[in-house]
């Protein structure tokens, strides 16, 4: 069994102000995902400059914060915001949908390209890229908090963390984050540097993503509010299995298009 480190949560304290970890993990994310994007143009040849490149950024952060908390709103907890409605702009009590954001962030980089006039399927291709790495930097953050642990298990690789009980658990974050957030960003930027055809790193992105995410769903502790659902598939791994249909789908068509 691991140790599970005990990281306080908090990385800085200024008199009432509380600096993160889990801050830190999402500013993280878009540095690092403003850099990709402007290295990605270039090698790809889109015409994307310094303000372009911070334009798509910021279209990405509000399709990833309205989608993923609508996200959670509509897939994990309908029932209680429809009671509390006012409950859905109270993002600081935490609840946010990958899957949602997904969503999100599809419908900001239609937006964008129709308003700058840029392939929708290449400028997918770079925004896909560029958040892999973002996905590390979040699971990292949840693991730090101590959130999101996985099922219990008598597996070496077991922690006990806190919160959830005596009995050591799957730290399915650092899972996700090695399968999501670096194993995946590898695959893409080599689709890239071999000038795959457009919409083939994005189509690979939503495949990878729903198979990886489906299979550690299998030993991450289900929502407690939600449970197990049809045929004892979790929210997670049901969201999942559009996403691989549609990347299997896109790279199908990506293929046949390219031998035309």
């Amino acid at each position: 069994m691991l140790s599970y480190p005990q990281i306080d949560p908090v990385l800085i304290r200024i008199g009432p102000l509380a600096v993160r970890w889990y801050g830190l993990m999402y500013l993280l994310a878009f540095g690092v995902g403003y850099l990709a994007i402007r290295k990605l143009s270039r090698l790809r040849q889109l015409p994307l400059n310094e303000q372009g490149a911070s334009d798509l950024l910021f279209y990405s952060m509000v399709g990833v914060i309205l989608g993923g908390r609508l996200g959670y709103v509509l897939f994990y907890n309908a029932a209680f915001y429809l009671q509390h409605p006012f409950r859905i702009l109270a993002v600081w009590e935490g609840g946010m949908s990958f899957h949602g954001g997904f969503l999100g962030v599809i419908a900001a980089v239609l937006l964008f390209c129709r308003r700058k006039g840029l392939p929708v399927l290449l400028v997918g291709d770079i925004l896909a890229t560029a958040s892999a790495p973002g996905l590390f930097f979040g699971r990292i953050g949840n693991f730090i908090n101590g959130e999101l642990w996985g099922r219990v298990t008598d597996s070496p690789l077991g922690m006990v963390f806190p919160g959830a009980g005596p009995l050591p658990r799957h730290p399915s974050q650092l899972y996700e984050a090695f399968l999501e957030g670096v194993l995946m960003t590898l695959v893409l930027l080599l689709l890239h540097r071999k000038q795959a055809p457009h919409g083939a790193p994005m189509f690979a992105f939503f495949l990878l993503y729903g198979v990886f995410r489906f299979l550690v769903e299998l030993v991450r502790e289900p929502d407690a509010h939600l449970g197990t659902l049809w045929g004892g598939a979790t929210m997670g791994q049901l969201l999942c299995l559009p996403m691989i249909a549609l990347g299997v789908a896109g790279l199908a068509w990506v293929s046949r298009k390219k031998v035309s």
